[in-house]
């Protein structure tokens, strides 16, 4: 019996690709990436993992780290509509499948996938799957079910590993052959997430705070900084983001994300509130100079309950603000809506 890895989302074209190869006898093990910039809703419901479980197949996850931040930086073949390094995200993916598919203790004789020729513009076209393969090394050994016997034939076809009878011929953005496919597998609706984006890059917003974060962290590697972390990506997924000098303040928009802002601050952080009232949680990362703290200050007054009452009558707000080694106050006033404009990333 043949061995086939199969790159699994838990979106449904996967889940698709991976029931085709299975009807053909062939035994899979799947491999999910574990993305930075993956909506928060997709990392709440593991449907990569209830697929394989369901399915009774192995499941290999593989964490992007800081090579993939560098591809997400510097793509080779450049951005979509945002930051999203679309052709480059999937290289990455097939040379990471390309290695877990070698391994001991996979040892998988061909690459799967649930591409659907046409179904995305920028990394779904034909020659952007020929490139894809190519550059990853896996020249004729990726097959792609769903579209198979719209695209060239692959090594398994070819070697008789799998049939290309029982593979299709799906192209374009139309869901319905794909929707008519899970019902004749029995699958049910909440099995599989709603199509969206799919990755934060592509959306507009998140994009400019993407492309902040890594010009100004560019900026500081040649004054001896570091590099994009972790850390950094979680913080772009909460809060309001502004931008002073190298200074970022970030202002949390409501409970939850005080919560996660008050768990991602680190050792060289100040974290602003006001106290005995509804209050934003703040983080100003990177500084500790005079003026960044009063802004951070500021900020954090206007977004509060007491900002409207204090804008109004020209009062000031006391912040309180605290670092591992101290704990302040500083009475300020609120920013005004030319400040926020201005700083706002």
């Amino acid at each position: 019996m043949k061995k086939a890895l199969g790159l699994l989302s838990g979106g449904l074209d996967s889940i698709l690709a991976t029931r085709l190869v299975l009807e053909q006898g062939v035994e899979v093990v799947a491999v999910n990436f574990i993305l930075p910039f993956t909506p928060a809703a997709e990392e709440k419901q593991d449907y990569a993992g209830a697929v394989a479980e369901r399915l009774g197949i192995p499941l290999v996850r593989v964490e992007a780290g800081e090579e993939y931040l560098e591809v997400v930086r510097s793509p080779k073949y450049g951005y979509g509509s945002g930051l999203n390094p679309c052709v480059d995200c999937r290289i990455f993916m097939l040379r990471e499948a390309k290695r877990v598919a070698e391994s001991e203790e996979v040892g998988a004789d061909f690459v799967f996938t649930g591409d659907v020729l046409g179904e995305r513009p920028m990394s779904q076209h034909r020659k952007a799957l020929e490139l894809e393969e190519k550059e990853a090394g896996l020249e004729g050994q990726v097959l792609r079910p769903l579209s198979a016997r719209l695209l060239p034939t692959t090594i398994p076809e070819r070697e008789g590993w799998v049939k290309r009878s029982g593979l299709l011929g799906i192209k374009g953005k139309s869901r319905k052959p794909q929707i008519a496919l899970a019902k004749r597998f029995g699958l049910r609706r909440d099995e599989y997430p709603t199509p969206a984006g799919g990755c934060l890059l592509t959306y507009k917003e998140f994009a400019a705070k993407a492309r902040d974060l890594f010009e100004h962290r560019e900026r500081e590697n040649g004054k001896g900084g570091g590099k994009v972390t972790r850390r950094d990506i979680l913080l772009l997924r909460v809060g309001r983001h502004f931008r002073f000098g190298s200074s970022k303040i970030i202002v949390g928009r409501n409970e939850e994300e005080n919560k996660v802002l008050a768990g991602l601050r680190s050792a060289g952080d100040f974290v602003f509130e006001v106290p005995g009232c509804g209050s934003p949680t703040t983080l100003l990362v990177g500084s500790e100079e005079e003026e960044a703290v009063e802004l951070a200050a500021r900020l954090t007054a206007r977004y509060s309950d007491a900002g409207a009452e204090a804008g109004a009558e020209g009062k000031g707000v006391l912040v309180e603000y605290r670092s591992e080694k101290e704990r302040r106050s500083i009475l300020v006033s609120p920013s005004d809506e030319t400040e926020v404009f201005c700083l706002r990333v």
